[in-house]
């Protein structure tokens, strides 16, 4: 069973740095940067979140420069979104909303994914007891490679000012912190935890839910 759950979480990382990287990339795609920049964003936007969260647990060095794998998926990911979008310049260009709804789409799944995974991480590291932490440590990992990825681009960070962002990923990592504690199996918990903070980042963007801001003009 414990083998079955390594492997159900060794997938869903995958599919959150596939999707990260991708959106990693086509923003940097967007903002005109060449080849490696577009990799260097796209490995970024996948793995920077997972860094930032093995260091704040003390795990070093983090995990993902001690398998090459995620590198490998993220740099495959992001090169692939590249060529696509070098070969097909025009139709890359007269496509915007929906290479918009892609990054948008793909931004929610990587930030539910990395999010239960950050959480998991920290709960298999002893730290189960400390729901607080497990849901920070989600938060974290879901949002960290976006901040990193947005800086990079010279962008305000998305999770200071999109729709609904931090708050879905705090909102579906404790969802699976409690279902854990429920006993629930696992992979159910974390699918459920996921699932709601894409449902609730994909929900604010197209109902367009927003936190308080203090405008400069009424």
């Amino acid at each position: 069973m414990m083998e079955w759950f390594e492997w159900f979480v060794t997938l869903a990382e995958i599919a959150g740095t596939v999707a990260f990287a991708a959106s990693g990339a086509m923003m940097a795609i967007e903002r005109e940067l060449d080849m490696f920049g577009v990799l260097f964003l796209g490995i970024t936007a996948a793995l920077g979140g997972g860094i930032v969260r093995d260091l704040f647990l003390g795990v070093t060095p983090p995990s993902a420069f001690q398998d090459a794998a995620y590198v490998s998926v993220a740099a495959a990911t992001a090169l692939a979104v590249f060529l696509f979008a070098w070969r097909n310049q025009r139709q890359y260009r007269l496509r915007r909303e929906l290479l918009d709804a892609a990054i948008n789409l793909l931004d929610a799944v990587g930030l539910g994914i990395f999010g239960v995974v950050g959480a998991q991480t920290a709960m298999r590291l002893g730290y189960a007891e400390n729901m607080f932490l497990c849901v920070f440590m989600g938060m974290i990992t879901g949002v960290g490679g976006g901040i990193l990825r947005d800086v990079f681009s010279r962008t305000v960070p998305a999770v200071l000012k999109k729709r609904i962002y931090a708050v879905a990923s705090i909102l579906g990592c404790a969802v699976y912190c409690l279902l854990s504690r429920a006993a629930l199996p696992a992979p159910a918990a974390m699918l459920t935890g996921a699932a709601l903070t894409v449902a609730i980042r994909l929900c604010a963007a197209h109902y367009r839910w927003d936190l308080p801001v203090v405008r400069r003009e009424p």
